[in-house]
């Protein structure tokens, strides 16, 4: 309660004069108080209303106002332009409060009210600072393709109401629900939003057309938003799961492999990244739905580790972008000659994208392998295949932009500014320094 008190009355502060520098600096000091806060490992803790933190939220929330945080760091463009910037705080503090709720509160219909509430600021964050004429579109395909899938979601939240009279999370795990249909429509929106191979197209449409805030938060914190409600709803459908469940891995491992193989045909390196998030984020859905302690570990550490090194790789895109005015692979050529400090960590965050060690991303991986294995031997060969092209996009992706020829088009600029390496420093630090207390994410379930 009390953080979320912190952030309503941070909306005031977006509307006063030069006060850019200082919402990051509060939301920094947010995220080290949520830090110390004392976390039950085996259930909730911190109680108050409705709100409450266990172990999934507790990452998960700093998590986001992490990204939070980096976002505004990110968008020192806007900063420079004076473009719409007040109203621009404003959105990612109201995008934090809507993230924050979500992942805190224990009532079903709160959490899909905010669950749903918090693409609205994504949506105008596309659509008022994206690049691009198409965006509106982009905002279109994001909009209906969550909404359409969460309809169902809200009947089936009402459905279990009037059962059986209450709606607390922690409570519906008592309780096994075997009907088919009701199963489908609480499952469904949680895989659009993750989202599932089919219904994957609003993702890397949003990823190209949104500003690099807008990519940060779609990547490190929406797409986790799915893996969340899945968590939560898994509990009380474990009969059908059992049973229906194979349904969801074969898709995700077939699309998983079929987007991995997507990703050596990008030009545009937005959408590169953005689909090789659909790739990991199927590995994830596979993790949960194996429906083994495995599975949901390691699915977990995957959303971790994966939003922080998603959100660093679209950094990285975007620095390129300020200084050439393009994505394209074509033109992004030969950086190494350029900007050779920032060729380092192009390199670290592409070795943590492909699951090298000590990412955190390897752990879930290993996690995620280990659960798909011992759910069925013949997962093996999709899995190999997965992770084999992971590392192989990855590696096209930093080959094609550091090495060959510069483009004859540039002409020289600045290498990087303190503001930048501190960024990706800090979506680095944190995805390869939390393998050390792994121990403290491994106990929570």
């Amino acid at each position: 309660m009390k953080f979320l008190m912190m952030m309503i009355f941070m909306i005031p502060l977006c509307f006063l004069k030069n006060m850019f520098w200082m919402v990051q600096m509060l939301l920094l000091l947010m995220m080290f108080i949520f830090m110390n806060l004392s976390v039950n490992i085996n259930n909730f803790s911190n109680i108050t209303y409705m709100l409450s933190c266990d172990m999934i939220s507790f990452g998960l929330i700093l998590l986001s106002i992490w990204i939070c945080m980096l976002m505004i760091m990110a968008s020192e463009s806007l900063y420079k332009n004076n473009y719409y910037l007040n109203f621009f705080l404003f959105n990612i503090i109201i995008l934090l409060i809507m993230l924050y709720l979500t992942f805190s509160v224990m009532n079903l219909f709160m959490f899909y009210l905010f669950f749903e509430g918090s693409l609205i600021p994504t949506l105008m964050l596309i659509i008022g600072w994206g690049y691009q004429p198409e965006r509106i579109q982009a905002g279109m395909y994001l909009l209906f393709y969550t909404l359409f899938a969460s309809l169902p979601l809200l009947m089936g939240i009402f459905f279990i109401f009037n059962q059986l009279n209450f709606m607390m999370m922690y409570f519906l795990k008592f309780y096994n629900m075997n009907l088919f249909l009701l199963y489908l429509s609480m499952i469904m929106a949680f895989l659009v939003k993750m989202p599932m191979y089919f219904v994957h197209l609003w993702l890397p449409k949003a990823h190209v057309e949104a500003p690099v805030s807008g990519s940060m938060i779609l990547a490190g914190i929406m797409l986790k938003l799915g893996g969340y409600g899945l968590l939560r709803v898994m509990i009380f459908f474990q009969n059908l799961s059992l049973k229906l469940n194979y349904i969801w891995i074969i898709i995700s491992l077939v699309g998983g492999l079929y987007i991995s193989l997507k990703c050596f045909c990008q030009v545009d390196m937005k959408s590169l990244i953005a689909y090789s998030s659909v790739a990991h984020m199927s590995l994830v859905i596979c993790g949960i739905m194996s429906m083994n302690y495995w599975g949901y570990l390691g699915s977990y550490l995957m959303m971790i580790g994966h939003g922080l090194c998603s959100s660093g790789m679209f950094c990285l895109a975007n620095i390129n972008y300020e200084r050439l005015h393009s994505r394209s692979l074509f033109i992004n050529k030969g950086l190494m000659n350029f900007m050779p400090s920032m060729s380092l960590w192009w390199f670290l965050l592409m070795s943590s994208n492909m699951a090298a060690p000590p990412s955190m991303n390897l752990l879930g991986e290993i996690s995620l392998i280990n659960s798909m294995i011992s759910w069925s031997w013949l997962s093996m060969i999709m899995l190999i295949m997965i992770s084999f092209f992971s590392a192989g996009y990855s590696l096209y992706l930093y080959s094609y932009t550091q090495h060959g020829k510069y483009n004859i088009g540039i002409f020289s600029f600045s290498t990087g500014v303190s503001r930048e390496y501190l960024m990706l420093m800090l979506h680095w630090l944190p995805l390869n320094m939390l393998i050390v207390k792994i121990d403290y994410m491994m106990i929570w379930f």
